[in-house]
């Protein structure tokens, strides 16, 4: 008996119980919401919190009631925020750059001094505790995977041979984590098609420098000296190159001895003139920082091999007649010599 009564009393407190979470349900419920879910669909779903809102559900919430802009999530693709803006029926403008994260650093085991011989845990943040890491120059990468243990996304990788993180730039979702783990902050997010771009962080003068890295940047000041657009100032030893100047001549990365700035010379440009439009009126000679351009006035001009692709005679030109394309051949800094006006007027092709 007293089971079937224990059974009874369990049985009706289960059925209150259930009535009550029933009504409390009813009067706490959140209304479902057709754009918010299809929003939500779209995201990654990485839950990684770059956004700065607690997850991709905060996020969606975010988007549906206006409160976040399309590209607040660094993780998703063009084609993700194409779908997103869709649903939320706002016009896009063009895409935007992808930023993604580069190592400022190529201090590899070839090219930076050893310290001493770490036998540690495999881990960045605690070898940087031991006399500030095993690289003698103390802002170099340690390589020992701090930032490929913290990537979602698997972009990151460690040179086993050369000691230095490597970044895929295609799984690069710019969620910025590895930034916030590298102890030795060699890590930092940028276009990924800037036309040159300093790879060294060692604030120090040249010999301290040069002593401990072949490849660190020793503050000599080519660069700025060489820039003709005011596009690099000196800070710290360290050039700083002011992008809304830069034209992507890339001269300073070719003249720096050490390499510390990397210039995209895949993509250098050259530019071209359509000899049978120009009317040799010398305004794109004039407009030539580098004597890149042979002519006499009234006659078609010729761009040489010494054209470092600034594009500043682009700009000049009053026929519209020169355009920039990628070279072919490496930059030759002694082709800037002139041709006579029986040359100029020899219908030619342009090489580049």
């Amino acid at each position: 008996m007293p089971i079937v009564i224990a059974t009874a009393v369990l049985g009706g407190l289960s059925l209150l119980f259930g009535i009550a979470l029933s009504v409390t349900n009813k009067a706490f419920s959140v209304p479902s919401n057709p754009i918010r879910d299809a929003v939500r669909e779209a995201l990654p779903g990485a839950n990684c919190g770059a956004c700065g809102f607690p997850g991709c559900d905060g996020l969606a919430d975010a988007l549906a009631t206006g409160k976040a802009e399309i590209n607040t999530c660094p993780v998703s693709d063009e084609s993700q925020k194409k779908e997103i803006s869709t649903i939320l029926g706002i016009e896009r403008g063009e895409s935007l750059e992808k930023i993604v994260a580069k190592v400022i650093c190529q201090g590899d085991n070839d090219r930076c001094k050893p310290k001493y011989v770490y036998e540690g845990i495999s881990d960045c943040v605690a070898a940087s505790l031991i006399a500030d890491g095993n690289k003698a120059c103390r802002y170099a990468c340690l390589g020992l995977g701090t930032c490929v243990r913290s990537c979602q996304f698997d972009a990151i990788s460690i040179d086993k041979h050369k000691g230095i993180a490597v970044i895929d730039a295609v799984k690069c979702k710019q969620c910025g984590k590895c930034l916030e783990v590298c102890p030795k902050h060699v890590l930092s997010m940028q276009p990924l098609s800037l036309p040159v771009r300093l790879l060294c962080r060692a604030a120090e003068e040249g010999k301290l420098v040069s002593d401990n890295c072949r490849v660190g940047c020793n503050g000599c000041e080519i660069c700025a000296n060489q820039c003709k657009f005011n596009a690099i100032t000196m800070v710290n030893h360290l050039p700083v190159i002011h992008r809304d100047h830069c034209v992507g001549c890339m001269m300073c990365a070719e003249v720096c001895p050490t390499s510390a700035i990397q210039g995209d010379f895949d993509n250098r440009m050259i530019a071209q003139i359509n000899r049978s439009i120009c009317i040799g009126c010398g305004l794109c000679t004039k407009a030539c920082q580098f004597e890149a351009i042979a002519g006499e006035r009234k006659f078609p001009h010729t761009v040489t091999e010494a054209c470092t692709g600034c594009g500043l005679c682009v700009a000049k030109c009053p026929k519209k007649c020169i355009m920039l394309s990628v070279r072919k051949h490496v930059r030759d800094e002694n082709a800037k010599v002139g041709i006579t006006p029986y040359e100029a007027a020899i219908p030619q092709k342009q090489t580049i």
